[in-house]
């Protein structure tokens, strides 16, 4: 069973970096900030529109980086559409967990994130191998730091 799931998470996050979700830039957003992993090359801008009660209403991703990089972005913008800002803020921090630690998805949080996190399960193997949290995380620190303002961030992992 465990390595049914295995391929089953491979081939998740191999749709997911073949045919990228919300890949380009929007005609109109409201922020936006660039992620760049110099060690691997992976390179990310996200792009969100927000509402005036600070809901995301669109979020799109562009760049180059891995199959794991590339995946996360897809799946973070499906994800992160319709959510409040403190939704977001909660989910980056969890999910975050799940990458680097041992947070299942069943843990506690609103059935928002509940439902995100179970989503993003087929990223948290990336835990077993170091190098590539920093390919599944550079999306989340850049829409992390898109979210803290408006003007255009720039965040770099090494």
């Amino acid at each position: 069973m465990i390595d049914e799931l295995r391929d089953l998470y491979q081939e998740v996050i191999l749709d997911h970096g073949r045919n990228p979700r919300n890949f380009g830039v929007p005609a109109h957003h409201t922020c936006q900030a660039r992620g760049n992993n110099p060690m691997c090359g992976d390179r990310v801008t996200v792009y969100l529109t927000l509402d005036d009660q600070g809901v995301i209403r669109d979020a799109r991703f562009d760049g180059r980086g891995c199959a794991i990089s590339t995946a996360s972005a897809s799946m973070m913008t499906e994800i992160v559409k319709g959510m409040t800002l403190p939704q977001v803020e909660q989910l980056f921090q969890r999910f975050h967990r799940l990458c680097t630690g041992n947070e299942r998805a069943a843990d506690d949080g609103d059935e928002a994130n509940r439902e995100a996190l179970e989503r993003l399960q087929v990223l948290s193997g990336v835990r077993e191998f170091p190098v590539r949290v920093k390919c599944a995380t550079l999306p989340w620190h850049t829409l992390k730091a898109a979210v803290a303002g408006s003007a255009d961030q720039e965040v770099t992992t090494e």
